[in-house]
Parts: structure tokens; sequence; C-alpha cells
């Protein structure tokens, strides 16, 4: 399976008029749309790439200073398991949406989870898991709602490379842009308060197309949470965290384009902690989380625990 680099992305998107249509080229480039190094769901078999994709980096380490990492005393993060996991959590029907759902039931704090574009993935799912029982101090109850409606985007497409993929990928996007699913946000959250009366602060976390989905949903007038966080977040924008006052976490890879990450640290209205996971590749913290490689799982686990302990001081 070829390797698709940032630069034959860019051309596929810039040739299939849908896709240029969602990604404007006034945006930075779309880092989600990279080809999965392992894709492990359930019911299909893993899908894996050259290993040369995990290798570590030379370069630039965290943007952030060593006093800013996570305490020990704020997780107690159990071990994370490489190959079948088994989720913690059940799935109900909640706002109208499919909805992964873990966490103590009378639990006063919640957090929202956005998938990447490709749903419900074991990575995705132990990670929300971890975020509902691994602080030492808070434990949430952890939402992650199926905006797709169990029509992910298929491994299939990528790479891109034939017009009737690109096409496929440009309608996929174009069914779901990330302003049309932020509107749906709030009301979301209002089944939430709803169903689950003890909840009375909440948090969003969004991985990739997730991401964006965060920062449009934080900056918005109603917005619903206390806190959020952005993990390797795509279509990053310096104007979307102007209008962002909540404390805000981002958790960047190798892959983020590092002008558009520091634009949008500097633009943020609240407290904030930006980091960037300088050897790991975008989606190391979900669907592309080849928990199977050492390294990645490391920073797979540093990197939860570094959300639960900005959570633990924020929410």
């Amino acid at each position: 399976m070829p390797r698709l680099s940032l630069r034959r992305l860019t051309i596929a998107i810039s040739s299939t008029p849908r896709l240029a249509a969602v990604f404007s080229s006034s945006r930075p480039a779309v880092a989600c749309s990279l080809l999965p190094d392992v894709l492990r769901l359930s019911s299909q078999p893993p899908v894996t790439v050259p290993r040369r994709h995990f290798r570590p980096t030379k370069g630039r380490m965290s943007t952030m200073a060593a006093s800013h990492g996570h305490s020990e005393a704020c997780c107690n993060i159990p071990p994370v398991v490489s190959k079948g996991y088994e989720v913690r959590g059940s799935y109900v029907d909640l706002g109208g949406y499919r909805t992964y759902v873990t966490g103590p039931e009378d639990a006063e704090k919640a957090i929202v989870v956005i998938y990447d574009i490709f749903g419900y993935f074991e990575q995705t799912l132990q990670g929300a898991d971890i975020m509902a029982y691994g602080g030492a101090k808070e434990k949430y109850r952890v939402f992650m709602p199926d905006w797709f409606r169990g029509k992910p985007c298929p491994i299939e497409w990528y790479p891109p490379d034939t017009d009737e993929k690109k096409k496929k990928l440009g309608d996929f996007f174009a069914s779901f842009p990330p302003p049309n699913i932020a509107a749906l946000v709030p009301a979301y959250v209002g089944a939430i308060k709803e169903k689950y009366g003890s909840v009375k602060k909440l948090g969003i976390v969004g991985y990739c197309w997730g991401g964006k989905v965060v920062a449009l949903s934080t900056k918005a007038a109603n917005n619903p949470f206390n806190v959020a966080a952005s993990v390797h977040p795509a279509m990053v924008d310096p104007a979307d965290a102007e209008g962002i006052s909540i404390p805000t976490v981002l958790l960047a890879s190798k892959d983020e384009p590092e002008q558009a990450v520091a634009k949008f640290e500097a633009s943020l209205q609240g407290p904030k902690l930006v980091e960037t996971f300088s050897d790991q590749v975008h989606g190391w913290m979900a669907a592309r989380a080849d928990l199977s490689d050492t390294r990645v799982k490391e920073e797979y686990e540093r990197g939860y625990k570094t959300l639960l302990t900005f959570f633990g001081q924020h929410l």
C-alpha cells in the first residue's frame, strides 16, 4: 500500500471539486486525510502500512515547558491494552444518536467526545474509557455520539488515488461539514442534562475532524462547555481561537501545520495548554494509534494523562 504524503493529498483535494469546496485553499492542510497506519475495528482485520511511518523524527519537542506536563497525582490511568481491548461502556440512544457511554452514572462532570472520520475505533473507545476512569480524583461520564449514523469514512477509500475514491471522499465530507455538526452539539448536550440530572459541568474532546467541531462549538455564543480539548486537530484556524475563552488544551502531532498551531495558541483567550508530540503521527491518540509500538503506546498514554490533568484543573 503506497504512502500518502501531505503533498499528494493536497494535489488530490485541489483536483477534486467536491473536496476543494469542503477544504478551501484558504485553510491549513488537513492532516486528518493521511492514510492510517493501523486501523483496527472489531469487525475488520487490521490494515497495516510500512512501519517507517512511526519512526521518531528529529525536530523540536514540546511547544510547552516541562512544568506544563501532567501531574502523576492527578492521573491513575490503567495499563493501556495493545490488542483486543474490551470496552467498559455500552451503547444507548441519546438525543436521537447512538452513543457510546462510559463512566460512573452519578458523575457530576461529563465529557462529550467527537471522534475522527473513522468513527468508533478500538483505540478511540479505549481513550474514552481512560478519560472516564483514569483521573485519580475525578471520574467523568463520557459520551461519544455517532454523528455519522453508522456510516463512517471507509478505510478502503484511502489513499484517494482514483477518481471514484476522490468523489466518494468529497461526498462524505460534504455530508458532514463541521459547522453543521457543531450546530447540533448544544441540543445534544441538552439531552445529556435531561437524562443524566447529576451532570453539572461539561468538557469536550475532539480528534482530527472532531477537533474542528470542538473549535466551532466552543467559540459559539451558545457554547455549553466549561473546558475543551483538541487532539491532533484538522483544519486548525487561528481565527477560531479568537472567540474561545474557556480553558483549552491542544495536543498536536508532527503533522499539524506548525505556524497554524502557534498562531492558534497565541489567539486563545482563556487558560491554555498547547503541546506538540513531535515524533507522533496525526491520529496517534485515536484511529491511527499503533499501540503495539512501544513509543506510540507511551505517548498515547502520556497524551491522555495530559488531558486528565488539564481537565482536573479546570473542570
